[in-house]
Parts: structure tokens; sequence; C-alpha cells
């Protein structure tokens, strides 16, 4: 029997064998492609190649590629093979082979690799696709009885891109296996005939309107589910029965106390806490953070869910660390990230895990309350859009809303739930689809492809002579462009910097002896193709001629500053904080860097000065900056920090200073750190979980901010009449005076409301034989009205105290019922109906509740109606 390890090992060698380089599997991140969130098959870093925007390194290649797909989310546990993550064992070629080359290696490894039997195997071919059938009985050997036609057969990794006929290989595993129809046969929903391998014959492009184009090239794209063949070789039952899995399914049934194999719906549990466990770890790996949206939105629902279903198996303590050690023993010699990144992953199950059981906690107080409101309002159904919702804004899950009010004898309106799901989902999909990215127009496609990679001189000049290669007005060719004119240019070299790698791009301008344009924006494309934007401020441009190209030398100098301060401050938070710290984005501009990191806590005063000290004297040091080109391992080797997250080519750039910082990067620096001159932080704050941002200045924009300091300091010291050295003192001494007052009017606001709740306990009323107190009283908050009110409760030791106060032109109201269901009556109910006269609403417990109203006016109308209202719930 193999193991999972031995057939992904097996499968990329074989097609080494075959001529393919062996590459690792992309990050889940898709790497420039706005259509995805996530890469959710092996073709998809391949996606550039398939479409030519990229010439192939390499005509044939073979990866184990991670995957994560979700719109199938509440089958996983349920089904034998639906994942959230998986791995894809895949062969591709980039116009080299096509299906006569494919189609026999693919018979070759599964009949005389793996042996699976010949009379176990069935074919699927595309009606149209004649060539492949003949394939099959020709070059393969397969009998034609064994081969199907299946009009489904066109496959595409997502809405536009590469797509074309398909085949698909299955296996007959058993009758026993079938529904025991006497039907039964490849594309029955049953378990018998599985399928392990498609194979791709990738000739078209699919654009938004469905409309196919052939491709440049043929290509050959295949995928086989190392889950599902791992199910087929050792003969599992189900894809969570091999050994990819069980050991972590026996991990979460140990710390659960629990077994597999004896209850189906404790199987279902142990399945998804495992599966989703695993999703989750690999999504850190490649560094995705839980957020609010996109796939940060996608790794927190799916952390939860495996968090939720560890609850229902009696797990109410933290878990996911020992379940994660075991993925990271079994995974991480294939994966080395899940050991790399080992503390962030772990810091953010803690976190993640951590604040979620406080949800489940906040959650279950609320639904308590749902279950309250039900069973005084006389039913026993929790409308659908009120589940949905406490899932949705609050994170708690409908299974353990149905839970808990099953123990009431209540439950949930499952199909009003499931609308507003679905209505939930039409609109995320809408918002996606908007999401999308704008494709560039075919013809800056085809020039920027022509073209190629441009050679960026910006790093040893700011000024050069360079040719016009093209023009680009709204997506059209044109060979000339007036002032006043916005164009897209296309440069034989260019010294301007393109935004990458949180630098922004350089400032500049293009001229000649007749014509100047302004540089508004440089971007680098897919190709390696810089891309100009240009606002013709006078005279005209014209393809062909040759223009002079200067940067602005004062921005891109503050820049580069403000760069070099980023890797000096990267090493300081390192040195201070420890080695936890990563770097999880920044901005580099003229005027001000943005350094966002990974850390769960926010810093001390101290720590922030400590790191500023740091790296202030590696400026003073003047360490020498220099940059090295070098081979990804030997950077990695040599102690070069990487973003995380981020993909590098084969050779890298690295910049080091001194030997303080030595970072993978592609930026401009300083020469010297002495260059720099003095970085100020100006602040520390959170981001998100488990991420801080640092935002400070260099240089000369430092040298403004403390002139700015300096000149706020001698403002403030006029209005004060006090010399600036004698500021502290001065604040001090008002703030002193400030609190004794305070505290007066604090003294002499107590006596008015005591004065005027002796006037109103005068005006106490009796509606059928309940005292009430209705009446507009002064107070200059909601704090200073619930006081008057228990006040008042305090001497109205039975009865209802309706207040209303204006305050700012609006109404703010309280409502006590004193004794606590006093004659049945509800405070939240009282306040409801009498803010609703003032354009307001509001509710809260049956003693005290609080409200506000628009309408000031309204004021006396509203309490003039207290006696009505009061009599209408005693009547009831």
């Amino acid at each position: 029997m193999y193991t999972g390890n031995e057939l992904r090992e097996m499968f990329l060698k074989f097609f080494e064998s075959k001529g393919h380089k062996r590459l690792p599997s992309a990050s889940l991140i898709p790497k420039d492609d706005p259509t995805l969130l996530l890469t959710v098959a092996g073709m998809v870093p391949f996606k550039p190649y398939f479409m030519r925007k990229v010439e192939p390194p390499f005509p044939r290649a073979t990866t184990a590629q991670k995957c994560v797909r979700t719109p199938d989310l509440e089958n996983v546990g349920v089904t034998a093979r639906h994942h959230t993550f998986f791995e894809m064992l895949g062969n591709f070629s980039f116009g080299d082979y096509f299906k006569s080359e494919v189609i026999p290696w693919a018979w070759e490894y599964v009949t005389e690799v793996l042996k699976i039997p010949v009379n176990q195997l069935w074919i699927t071919v595309h009606p149209e696709d004649e060539d492949a059938r003949q394939l099959w009985l020709e070059k393969a050997g397969v009998q034609p009885e064994r081969i199907l036609n299946d009009p489904e057969n066109l496959w595409a990794a997502g809405p536009v891109g590469p797509c074309g006929y398909c085949s698909e290989i299955y296996v007959d595993l058993g009758i026993e296996r079938g529904c025991g129809k006497p039907d039964c046969a490849v594309g029955c929903d049953c378990d018998r005939f599985l399928e392990i391998w498609n194979l791709v014959f990738m000739q078209y492009n699919r654009d938004e309107n469905g409309m196919l184009t052939p491709l440049p090239k043929q290509n050959i794209d295949t995928g086989m589910g190392l889950e599902r063949i791992a199910a087929v070789m050792q003969g599992a039952e189900t894809n969570f029965d091999t050994d990819l899995f069980r050991p972590i399914i026996d991990k979460v049934a140990e710390i659960a106390g629990v077994q597999y194999h004896v209850e189906a719906k404790t199987d279902i549990a142990l399945k998804v806490v495992a599966d989703h466990t695993r999703a989750v770890s690999f999504m850190l790996s490649d560094g995705i953070r839980p957020g609010r949206d996109g796939r940060g939105y996608v790794l927190r629902r799916i952390l939860r869910r495996a968090i939720r279903y560890a609850r229902l198996l009696g797990i109410d303590k933290p878990f996911l660390e020992p379940v994660f050690r075991i993925i990271q023993r079994d995974y991480a010699h294939h994966y080395p990230e899940l050991k790399e990144n080992e503390n962030f992953i772990l810091n953010h199950l803690r976190l993640e895990e951590k604040n979620f059981q406080a949800t489940l906690e906040q959650g279950t107080l609320m639904i308590q309350e749902k279950v309250k409101s039900l069973q005084e309002a006389v039913e026993n159904i929790l409308s659908g859009a009120d589940a949905f919702n406490l899932y949705e804004t609050y994170g708690f899950p409908v299974e353990l809303t149905e839970e808990i009010l099953a123990e009431q004898g209540l439950s949930v309106d499952m199909a009003g739930y499931e609308i507003a799901a679905e209505e939930h989902r039409r609109l995320a999909k809408e918002q996606s689809q908007q999401m999308r990215a704008v494709q560039e127009s075919p013809a800056i496609a085809a020039k920027a492809k022509a073209l190629g990679t441009t050679s960026f001189d910006g790093y040893d000049v700011l000024g050069e002579n360079v040719k016009i290669e093209a023009l680009f007005v709204n997506g059209e060719a044109v060979t000339e462009a007036a002032e006043g004119d916005e164009v897209l240019c296309f440069l034989s070299q260019t010294p301007f910097y393109a935004e990458s790698g949180g630098q922004v791009a350089d400032l500049g301008i293009l001229r000649t002896v007749r014509a100047e344009a302004q540089l508004l924006e440089v971007k680098k494309g897919v190709t390696g193709t810089y891309y100009h934007k240009l606002l013709v401020t006078q005279g005209i441009l014209h393809t062909g001629e040759m223009v002079e190209a200067l940067v602005d030398q004062e921005a891109r100098k503050a820049t580069a500053r403000h760069h070099s301060a980023t890797h000096l401050l990267q090493a300081a938070l390192r040195s201070v904080l420890g080695e936890h710290v990563q770097q999880a984005g920044s901005l580099v501009t003229p005027e001000h860097l943005r350094f966002d990191f990974t850390h769960f806590h926010a810093m001390t005063e101290n720590e922030i000065q400590r790191v500023e000290d740091q790296l202030n004297q590696a400026i003073l040091g003047n360490l020498s900056v220099s940059t090295a080109q070098m081979g990804i391992e030997e950077a990695k080797g040599s102690g070069a920090t990487a973003l995380f997250g981020e993909k590098y080519g084969d050779v890298v750039r690295v910049v080091s200073m001194g030997d303080y910082s030595k970072e993978l990067c592609g930026g401009t620096h300083a020469r010297a750190t002495g260059d720099i001159g003095l970085v100020k932080i100006l602040s520390e704050g959170g981001i998100g979980a488990g991420l801080r941002r640092i935002e400070a200045v260099a240089g000369l924009a430092s040298l403004d901010y403390t002139r700015k300091l300096d000149a706020e300091r001698l403002e403030l010291a006029q209005l004060l009449k006090a010399q600036p050295a004698d500021l502290t003192k001065r604040v001090q001494g008002l703030v002193t005076q400030v609190h004794d007052l305070e505290k007066e009017l604090q003294q002499q606001t107590a006596k008015m409301a005591k004065y005027e709740v002796e006037g109103l306990m005068q005006r106490v009323k009796e509606v059928e034989g309940v005292a009430v107190i209705a009446a507009a009283v002064q107070a200059s908050d909601m704090d200073a009205l619930r006081n008057m009110a228990d006040m008042l409760r305090d001497k109205l030791k039975s009865g209802v105290i309706i207040l209303g106060a204006p305050v700012e032109g609006k109404v703010n109201w309280v409502t006590l019922v004193n004794p606590t269901g006093l004659s049945g009556l509800h405070a939240g109910q009282i306040i409801k109906e009498v803010a609703k006269i003032t354009g307001g609403g509001g509710g809260g417990r049956p003693d005290m509740a609080q409200a506000g109203g628009k309408d000031p006016a309204k004021l006396g109308e509203a309490l003039d109606q207290v006696p009505r209202i009061i009599q209408s719930f005693l009547r009831k």
C-alpha cells in the first residue's frame, strides 16, 4: 500500500522522467490574477503561460499544487470526497506536446506505475472531441465500450481565462460501493465510479461573454487529486480514511474523548475539524491572515467552522495547536513553509481561537434573549433572517442556534435561513464580479508581449535618452499625443521606478525640444513591460522619437531614504520584540513611511523608544548600503529576510546595510545609512488581529515634523500666556482647575436634580391603580437622565417612571418599572411606544429601558399619551 507522500513523489518522478521540470507548489494567493481569491487548481499559476502573456521559461512542468475551494463548504465531512484544501498533482505543456503524448502517458502511469487493473478503468471524452477518442483507442489500447461521451467535458479554472475539452479517467470501486440500481454507471451520484484524473486539452480562452477564442498555442493541463488517488490505492472507503487524514482525525478524537467510526454525527464533526484545520494551516503558511473580506474572510470562516464543530464534539478548550502539530509533522517535509512560518501560524490560531470562543459565549447570551422573546410572544420558531443575522454579523453558527433552541422546545425557520443565506451569496457574487480588474485592451497586451521586459536603468541613472516605442489613448494605439492628452507610453528602456514592493513610482518628466509630458504613474506588467502613464503638458509626442526621461531627483532621494529606513526598522523591531516579527506590507513615499508587521500586542512606550534608538544608531553608524544578485536559495542561506507570503524568482536582489540588515528587495535605497537622516516614529497601532502599523518620517520630512512641533509649541505658549519651558507646569495647573470646576459642577447638578426630583414626586398620577410619573426634565446627557430616574425610583417605591429630556435637537428617554413585572408592565415595550411619537425608537429590559427621539417639539405630546399607552398594556 502506497502512502500519500509516496504517491505524490511517484507522480512527480514519473513526469520528470518525461522531460518535465519539477516545480514547488505556488502560493495559495494567486499572483497577478484578480479574477481569483485563491488558487483553485494546479493550472492557476501557469495561466499567463497558457495565454502567452509571458513566454514560458520551460516547455513542460509538473507540480503538486496546494488548492483551496469553498463553494461546497457544507458538504465537507458529509460526502466521501469534498474538501476545502486539497493537493492537485499535474503535468503541463506550454505549447510543447498535446493529446497524442499526454493520453498514452496517463494510461501508462495509471496501469503500469499504479498498476490499477484495466478492467476497473473507464474513460470519458467530449462528444465533439473525436481526436481524443481515437487516441484512447489506438495509442492507449482502451476498449471502445469503455470510452463514454460526456457533454460536460469542457473545463476552465474560472469564469474567464484558458479552457478546453477534457478527458477523464474513472475507477470502478466495485459493485458493493454502488447504489444497487441496474443502470448504475459512470456519472451516477453514488460512490462506485470515482474520477481520479482529468486531462484538459487547453485550446481556448473564454471571455466574460462566454466567447471561446483559440489560444496562440495548444497546451496541456492535467489534474489528479492526491486525496482521491490515495483513497483508491489504500482501499479506503473515503478520502478521510487515508493516511493523509487519519492522524489528524485521530488527534481530534483524542482531544474530544470520542472514537471515529462509531457514530455518524461524530464522524462528520471529526472530518470537518480535520479538513478545516488542515486548510487553515496551509492558508496561514502562505501569509493569508484572518480578516473581514476577501481571502481573509474565507480563512476566518473555515477556521470558525472548525471551532464550532469542535464545540459540537465537546471540545471547549484550545485545541488547534496540537492538531496543527500533526499536520506540520506529516506535511512539512514537502511544504517547508509549515515549519518556516510556525510562529505566525500558531499566533493566529491562538488568537482566532480565543476570540471566537468569546464570540460563542456572547452569541449564547444573545440566543437566550431570543428564546425569552419567543416565549413571551408565545412563538416557537426563530425567523431565518434572525438566525442568519446571528451568523453573519456575530459569527454565531446556525447549528449551535438550532441546538440551543431545541433544548427549549424551539426551532429555526431553516427555509428562511437558506433564503437569507442565498441572498447574501448572490450579493457577494455580484460584488466579486464588480471587483474584477478591468482587462487591458488587446492592442496594449499584444504590444507589451512583443516588447517583453523593459530594461530598468534607474538604479544607476536618473536621466537618459529613450525611444517611445508606442503610445495609446483610451486603449487604442496612436502615432502622436498632443497637449492635454492622457496617454499610456511604452519606452525602449526607463530610469523610472515602477510602483512595487510598497514603494511608490517615481515622479518625473519626458521632454523633447518642442514637447514635454508629466509622469503620472509607472506600473510593471506581467510581461515585465513598464507602463508609463503621462499627461502631455506642452507640444506633441510622437511614436518612434527619442525623448529625454528625467526622474525627479529630490523625490527619488526622499523615497529612498524612507525605503532604507523600513529595512532598519524591521531589523530593530525583530531585535526588540522578537524574531516572530515579519513584514506584512509597507508604503514608502517621499513624504513618509508606513510599515505593517506581525505582532500580537500593542508596543509599550519603552519598546517604541528602544526601536527608534536602535535604528537611529544604525543611521549614525553610516553603514554602507550594498546590493547583490544571487540565487534565491543562496540568498536565504545568507540570512536575507524575505517578505512573508511573497514569491520570488530564481534570481533575487539582496540589499545589505552593513551587518545590521539584509533583505530581498527590488527598491531604490540610500547609498549609506547616514544619508537617511533622523527617523522619527509618529505612531504605532493595531490594524487587525495580530497586525500592527508604524508610521514614521525620515530625513527632511522629519525636520519638517520637528519644525511643526516647535511652531505648535510656540502658538500654545502664546495662547496660555506662558514661556515655552513652562508649558507643562501651566497645563498641569489648568487641568487641576478644570477638575475642581467639574467636581463643583457635578455637586451643583446633583443638588438641582434632587430639588427637581422633589418637585416631580408632587406630580404622581394613578393609571388604573399604578403610580405613574411622566415628565420633561433637564438633563445634559443620558447618564444624568438615568441618575435622575434612579433617585425617583428610590422615593417612588412602586410605579412607572417616564422621563424625557431635550438634548441638542433630539430627545433622550428613560423608563423604569419598579418592582420588575409590576402589573405585567414591561419598560422596553412602554418606551418603544412613547419614543415612537417623537420619531424615535428603542427598547430594553422589563425593569429599565432607554430610547431616543428625533423631534423635541413632540415631547409634550408624547408625555400626554403616557396614560393611554400604559392603559393599553394593562388591559391586554
